[in-house]
């Protein structure tokens, strides 16, 4: 199993859309997460930072490799208006290192 942990910066006043988005992901995407080994994907939101701290454990492929899939560029487009992204629209993010396991 391969674990990942990320940071993601949204932009001001776009929490709540945000949520609402993800309350209602595509089925073509949540099935393409499941499908490439995706057991859990969690995000948390901290409101000091405005930033989103991503959590993925997969049991299948390099997620990574993902952001090559039609469907996840799309996604990325249409989450663009809300958080920071690079030229591609995938999401400006910043992978964490490890520092601890129980």
């Amino acid at each position: 199993m391969n674990q990942l942990a990320f940071k993601m910066y949204l932009k001001p006043n776009a929490l709540e859309e945000y949520k609402k988005r993800h309350d209602e992901i595509w089925p073509e995407l949540q099935a393409l997460l499941k499908n490439t080994g995706i057991g859990t994907y969690c995000i948390f939101y901290d409101s000091e930072t405005n930033c989103l701290f991503a959590y993925q454990e997969n049991h299948g492929t390099d997620s990574q490799s993902l952001g090559k899939n039609p469907v996840v560029q799309k996604w990325w487009k249409y989450m663009s208006d809300l958080m920071e992204t690079q030229p591609d629209y995938a999401p400006l993010q910043m992978d964490l290192q490890k520092v601890f396991s129980l």
